[in-house]
């Protein structure tokens, strides 16, 4: 796949303000509705995440967005309900005059993309409903509920390194680290308790059984932030909806293993399986790091090695796992082997 530039564009809300979103790609339209909360240009800056979205925008024009008072839209501390998070839909899709699309929800944006699916069935071509909810109560017991919005409200930094964990426990220390970094850019502590409040608020299932257009249900078996029962909820009540089980922990689809959630997605908005050719070059520094893994040295041995810090290390690992396409260490020094017989 070549790599995608973002095009921007703003729609805006009544006594609201400003809402930034992003195109990637090419075809119709296909809409993401955010999870928690997000950045548009910091979350094009995470390798794994824009892997993620261009692999989406192949054969469609993806469309995301920021919600008020996250990432490039503007500030916003007024209350956070579904109306609001129906209107922010509106308003980007009216800004690009779009009629009729595809509609990716993830998270609580599963449930919000339900509800627009459910009262606006004209617009919707097929729906995508990932690692979603038709109740929030079902999100742990109320006192797990209320300690979490305690711990954000009253210690950010420690509260997005917690959910960070919870979000993402596949990913290694430094991804961690950066999806931390970018929750607290992504949006004040104030906003982060809202619309977590929203997400345990939200009730959509009188809402399912008015879907009309085709829906995929996915969700992980061992997601940890939202119950694997709630996507039998969500497909036994959406009319023909079909649900798929995928394996892993992470809630975010762009991690784990993201390439069976894009080949999902892409199956059933009828388009092609991609083939992306694996890259046979790395820049000079990569192919000695990928030398030191293939040696079988650990990210503190690798830094040590090349007098560097342990998070550089860690994130020359992770870009060079990113070009190759692999998933692991073991595929990184199997490459170097095969490849390089010298250094047998």
């Amino acid at each position: 796949m070549a790599a995608r530039e973002q095009r921007w564009g703003t729609a805006h809300l009544e006594d609201v303000g400003k809402v930034t979103f992003a195109l990637t790609g090419t075809g119709p339209l296909l809409v993401v509705v955010p999870g928690w909360l997000s950045h548009l240009e910091l979350g094009w800056a995470i390798p794994a995440e824009r892997m993620f979205h261009e692999a989406l925008s192949s054969g469609r024009t993806l469309v995301r967005y920021d919600r008020p008072g996250c990432g490039l839209s503007d500030p916003y501390d007024g209350p956070r309900t579904m109306a609001l998070e129906l209107a922010t839909i509106r308003a980007v899709v009216g800004a690009l005059d779009a009629t009729r699309f595809d509609v990716f929800g993830w998270s609580l944006g599963a449930a919000v993309a339900a509800q627009w699916a459910s009262e606006r069935p004209e617009t919707v071509s097929r729906l995508v409903l990932y690692g979603g909810w038709a109740t929030g109560a079902a999100i742990g017991d109320a006192d797990s509920r209320r300690h979490m919005l305690g711990l954000l409200a009253t210690h950010w930094g420690l509260g997005s390194d917690l959910l960070t964990e919870v979000f993402a426990p596949d990913a290694d220390a430094g991804t961690r680290r950066t999806l931390a970094q970018y929750q607290r850019a992504a949006s004040s502590a104030e906003t982060a308790v809202a619309l977590l409040g929203l997400a345990y608020d939200l009730d959509v299932r009188p809402a399912l059984a008015r879907i009309s257009a085709p829906t995929l249900v996915l969700h992980r078996r061992g997601d940890r932030a939202a119950p694997a029962a709630q996507s039998k909820v969500l497909a036994d009540a959406i009319p023909g909806a079909e649900l798929v089980d995928l394996e892993g922990r992470s809630h975010l689809p762009a991690l784990g293993d993201a390439d069976a959630v894009i080949s999902q997605v892409r199956r059933f908005l009828g388009l092609p399986r991609l083939r992306r050719a694996v890259p046979t070059g790395l820049t000079p520094r990569q192919t000695e790091v990928a030398a030191l893994v293939a040696e079988g040295l650990t990210n503190r041995e690798l830094a040590a090695r090349l007098g560097i810090t342990e998070r550089s290390a860690e994130s020359h690992v992770e870009r060079i796992r990113l070009r190759l396409g692999f998933r692991s260490r073991s595929q990184i020094a199997a490459w170097y082997v095969a490849r390089e017989p010298q250094v047998r």
